[in-house]
């Protein structure tokens, strides 16, 4: 069970609406810990709020775009007085996959600003205040695509790495104070998202991971930082062979290995 002392006795989500975002909002309601819940479609976020209200804990709900310029305004306006024990960032998404080179350069920059500017936004907000108070987590929600570069999706990719990198650091940064860092990174997971996409996760072989296992395997090891790659899904033995040399090899074989995870062509 995740300590209220420690983490609470409120957590944002940005990304809380459905999937892992959800499933995060339901484990911290079960642990009694009141939420902030952040996410851009209205249905999704009232219906996860409603569920976590009737296990007897506060919610607030921010209908908000992270892209937004005024974003961190909006969520302040939200949170500043609440004592803050815990960021989820689970918003991070590839808004745009495309070759580079012919690319809408303006759409790319949404790519990097909402897995790099909104994320490094909130957490130099929350952060700070958990510093100060020298208790807290902050969770980024990572991916496996950040272990190495692949096609049409180039720049979330790197986006990925970044996070991951930058969570290392900011592990180093904080842990004097007893504010916790973790990077969760994520493999292929059964979300709403995903079903969207039309990624065949039938294929055989193929090790899909739950977002209740995801929730559960993150929120256990808050203080276990700076990076968790989940045992849930086989995404741990995966990160270790992608982690390796020869390059080349590594990311020709996922680049095939993605292309059968697509929808067949119609």
């Amino acid at each position: 069970m995740i300590d209220q002392s420690v983490y609470g006795p409120w957590a944002v989500v940005a990304g809380g609406s459905e999937g892992v975002g959800a499933a995060f909002a339901d484990q911290l309601a079960d642990a009694g810990i009141n939420l902030v819940l952040i996410a851009r479609k209205p249905g999704p976020l009232h219906e996860t709020a409603a569920r976590a209200r009737a296990k007897g804990v506060e919610v607030r709900t921010l209908e908000l775009d992270l892209l937004d310029p005024a974003a961190l305004a909006s969520v302040r306006a939200v949170t500043d007085g609440l004592e803050v024990g815990l960021l989820i960032f689970n918003a991070g998404a590839n808004s745009y996959g495309h070759e580079f080179v012919t690319a809408d350069l303006d759409r790319v920059q949404g790519v990097l600003d909402l897995n790099i500017t909104a994320q490094l936004a909130l957490t130099h907000h929350f952060g700070a205040l958990m510093k100060e108070r020298r208790r807290g987590g902050i969770m980024l929600v990572g991916s496996l695509s950040g272990y190495l570069g692949q096609a049409q999706i180039s720049v979330y990719s790197a986006a990925k790495a970044f996070s991951r990198v930058f969570a290392e650091g900011l592990w180093l940064e904080l842990r004097p104070y007893d504010v916790h860092v973790l990077e969760l990174v994520l493999g292929v997971t059964r979300t709403p998202a995903m079903e969207r996409a039309g990624l065949r996760m039938d294929l055989p072989g193929l090790r899909v991971a739950e977002p209740d296992d995801v929730a559960r395997e993150g929120l256990r090891h808050l203080a276990d930082g700076p990076v968790l790659v989940l045992v849930a899904g086989g995404t741990a033995e995966t990160a270790e062979r992608r982690s390796g040399f020869p390059r080349a090899d590594l990311v020709l074989g996922a680049h095939e290995a993605s292309k059968r995870l697509l929808p067949a062509p119609s």
